[in-house]
């Protein structure tokens, strides 16, 4: 008579609580989900180039595009499809547009104004978001205008260019606008121009915690503004953006820019700063953006490309840890793939039995 396994005769331990049996099937994992990433968490960036094409790839970004108008509208109609309630609009301008005074980001022709007309006319549903910020536009490649000596960031004078580019793209017809420069008090500036010109239904997506990491090199060449550090004098993107050390001033940042009048607060990078994420959770009843940046989608494609990690899965679980933390949307290069797997995924989602 055969005889039983060593495990068979050993008395079962006395535990009143087994987590593991709700984690036993796929469906009772779905059923004691606790965070649920669904497409319509997602902003999807795009970046926007003049012309009629072809689009043009961007090597340190694989997957992503500069894309001429009509590929523009063409994208977002797909976007919307696909159930992404939102893009953020970025420009990458040629060289010979630029100026020290980023001249090219203002005016009811400019870039970012002529594809907000032409998306919101292709597809006035989606939400319309656009960066408001100077280091696409200027020959120095900073997010504000320089000093006389180019040794600083003029705050005040940046914060009344901001002001005017805000209120082109809301003449253009963007929902919202999303200052990225974090200079101080531009968030009360431009909400109280907004409202003056009677665009108070234009909303504020502010940069309240956007820190100098070093994950930002793909974006820069993505927009062309990589050339910080070739001026004369000490300007520095630090003297402007968070140091990363600094967990307290972080929080102190966005909670400013809500009492300015902020109706979304965002945390850049996202994946780097879980705990800020966290924090500011904690301390606001706004909802809560976060900005999963171009360094951090890079080194996903890179590790899966040499074999290390697995793509979709390292993928998803670096969106997840995100919404975890406590973000309600995420802007993320991968919204558009992340939101066609949503489509094909199994019925307890996209989510729900990764890892089984």
């Amino acid at each position: 008579m055969p005889t039983r396994p060593d495990s068979a005769r050993r008395p079962a331990l006395s535990l009143p609580r087994r987590l593991r049996r709700l984690r036993r099937t796929a469906s009772l994992r779905a059923l004691v989900e606790e965070t649920v990433l669904r497409p319509a968490d997602l902003i999807a960036p795009l970046f926007v180039i003049e012309g009629e094409g072809p689009a043009e790839e961007i090597a340190s970004m694989p997957g992503q595009r500069r894309l001429p108008l009509a590929d523009l509208v063409a994208e977002c109609r797909e976007l919307w499809a696909l159930g992404i309630p939102a893009v953020d609009l970025f420009a990458k301008v040629p060289e010979e547009a630029k100026d020290a005074v980023g001249s090219a980001a203002l005016g009811a022709d400019s870039l970012i104004a002529r594809a907000v007309r032409a998306v919101k006319a292709a597809v006035p549903e989606l939400t319309v978001i656009t960066d408001i910020a100077l280091d696409p536009y200027t020959t120095h490649g900073h997010d504000g205008l320089l000093t006389a000596d180019g040794c600083d960031v003029d705050n005040d004078r940046t914060v009344e260019q901001l002001i005017a580019m805000a209120l082109a793209h809301a003449r253009a017809g963007a929902d919202m606008v999303a200052p990225s420069d974090m200079m101080d008090g531009r968030i009360g500036a431009i909400r109280a121009a907004l409202d003056a010109e009677g665009f108070m239904q234009v909303g504020l997506l502010a940069y309240s915690a956007k820190f100098a990491s070093g994950f930002y090199g793909p974006f820069r060449e993505a927009v062309g503004s990589g050339k910080v550090g070739t001026v004369a004098g000490p300007a520095d993107k630090k003297s402007y953006q968070l140091n990363p050390a600094n967990r307290r001033e972080a929080i102190e940042e966005a909670l400013l820019d809500e009492a300015e009048g902020a109706d979304i607060l965002m945390v850049k990078p996202a994946g780097l700063y879980l705990d800020i994420i966290r924090d500011l959770r904690e301390r606001t009843r706004l909802p809560l953006a976060a900005y999963q940046i171009s360094g951090e989608y890079a080194q996903i494609h890179a590790a899966a490309r040499l074999g290390w990690i697995d793509y979709a899965t390292c993928r998803d679980e670096s969106l997840l840890a995100i919404k975890r933390a406590g973000a309600d949307m995420i802007l993320t290069y991968f919204a558009k793939e992340v939101a066609t797997a949503a489509r094909v995924s199994d019925r307890w989602g996209l989510l729900a039995t990764a890892g089984a």
